[in-house]
């Protein structure tokens, strides 16, 4: 599935966990969350973690509840990012128990227990555990994201787990770095049977959207995911009134985490973002923060934005529109003919996100049948993740060393539609690997 990543990798005396991800998007997949780990947590050496998606960190508390008493490994934005979520998170799992009766998944003790069991390492810094020899890459999918090469020693063979892979060329961050010589690749297929709109043409219609809706007196909501899309969208209305292509509405950026996340990409500016973004800061340009801009932490500022203008923006969580405050705005401006909602990422099947963008006229929003009259705009070009021939193309530049390809974290339509193109052009033996599947590998 597109959510809920762990893979298992063991060899000689070491198991190894690459991600310990939520399943995300529908009641089935809340209920997955709870359901016991197909490992013994307490036998795990190691946990590897590509980036700070909820899908790919959501269990680890519940792992080190379980038992795990390893380190865990990634970059130093990842394991920021990562405590700020799983503790914001945590707010949304107690809500949930209190509604349903059931024991919390974990509490903020496994979180602080995660986090001294956390250990950072930087891109291109190799290192030696057992026979294994871990190095992370630059996966260009948001801060800190990397693709993790583990190295054989006995056999020198290379097993790659891509994580996510980066829409590159990012409007933030550096491009996914080239692997040519990976034997076995475990990789994403989000988009594994389509392509994503221009970046150009994903800002036109951020461009668009804006000063329709402003012209029409309505509200702009933008459901979007706390990490990358809001800093991205953020930096671009920022360029965008700066250069006065959009009217200057007040900007309500309606979400703690996003918030505290914003932070911590300012921390690491210097450090990981594109050259372009580099040069600005470098000439003094302080990037997410605008005089527009206005920064809603508590639920007394959240519910203030109601009472503003009706001329404005408003970035709030979740990104598939399945809790959080966007559900406030939504039931609010949905009815609203004036009022837009541009969805601006993946939106996983049984999220009301999805409802929204197949176009369903009503929709059920904290118990009430909503209207939907605003206007549904959908923009492909932000998102974090390769389209399908970008994901070929990165296949591609393994193709002479690759003795296997896993297909993964895909709906199935997508995942299948890649593997046969990496069948039919490639010659490579892919496949799509069922949940719970083992394969031995012999080296």
């Amino acid at each position: 599935s597109v959510t809920g990543a762990n893979f298992l990798l063991e060899g000689g005396d070491k198991k190894i966990l690459i991600d310990c991800g939520f399943f995300q998007g529908s009641r089935v997949a809340e209920e997955q969350n709870r359901e016991p780990f197909p490992y013994d947590p307490a036998s795990i050496s190691a946990l590897f973690v590509t980036h700070a998606h909820l899908d790919h960190i959501g269990r680890i508390p519940k792992l080190v509840r379980a038992g795990f008493r390893g380190h865990i490994y990634s970059t130093p934005p990842t394991k920021d990012i990562a405590e700020a979520s799983l503790i914001d998170s945590l707010g949304v799992l107690e809500k949930e128990a209190r509604g349903s009766g059931q024991e919390l998944i974990y509490r903020e003790a496994d979180v602080a227990a995660a986090r001294r069991q956390w250990q950072t390492l930087e891109y291109h810094n190799p290192f030696t555990f057992g026979i294994w020899t871990a190095e992370l890459f630059d996966a260009g999918h948001i801060l800190g994201s990397a693709m993790i090469k583990f190295t054989h020693q006995p056999s020198g063979q290379k097993f790659v787990f891509t994580g996510d892979l980066g829409n590159s060329p990012s409007l933030l961050l550096r491009d996914t770095e080239v692997i040519t010589d990976a034997n076995y690749l475990v990789m994403e297929s989000v988009y594994g049977d389509r392509n994503h709109d221009s970046h150009e043409r994903a800002l036109q219609q951020l461009e668009d959207v804006i000063e329709e809706t402003m012209a029409a007196g309505g509200t702009l909501m933008i459901p979007a995911f706390s990490i990358e899309r809001t800093q991205e969208i953020l930096h671009q209305i920022e360029q965008m009134m700066e250069r006065s292509r959009i009217p200057l509405v007040p900007v309500y950026l309606d979400s703690p985490l996003a918030i505290k996340v914003t932070d911590i990409y300012a921390k690491y500016a210097s450090g990981y973002f594109n050259q372009g973004v580099n040069k600005r800061i470098k000439h003094g340009n302080a990037i997410f923060r605008f005089p527009q801009l206005q920064l809603s932490l508590t639920t007394e500022d959240s519910k203030a934005i109601a009472g503003a203008s009706r001329r404005k923006i408003v970035i709030a969580g979740s990104g598939m529109s399945n809790g959080g405050r966007i559900l406030h705005h939504e039931k609010r401006y949905l009815p609203d003919l004036a009022s837009a909602l541009l969805l601006a990422g993946y939106q996983a099947a049984g999220s009301l996100g999805r409802q929204l963008e197949e176009g369903a006229k009503w929709v059920k929003i904290m118990g009430e049948d909503i209207p939907v009259r605003a206007k549904i705009v959908s923009i492909s070009g932000f998102s974090a993740h390769k389209g399908s021939n970008d994901l070929f193309e990165f296949a591609a530049r393994s193709a002479d060393s690759l003795k296997k390809v896993f297909v993964v974290m895909g709906e199935p339509h997508a995942s299948l539609f890649l593997t046969q193109r990496l069948r039919d052009y490639l010659g490579l033996a892919a496949e799509v690997p069922e949940a719970g599947s083992t394969f031995a590998i012999t080296v």
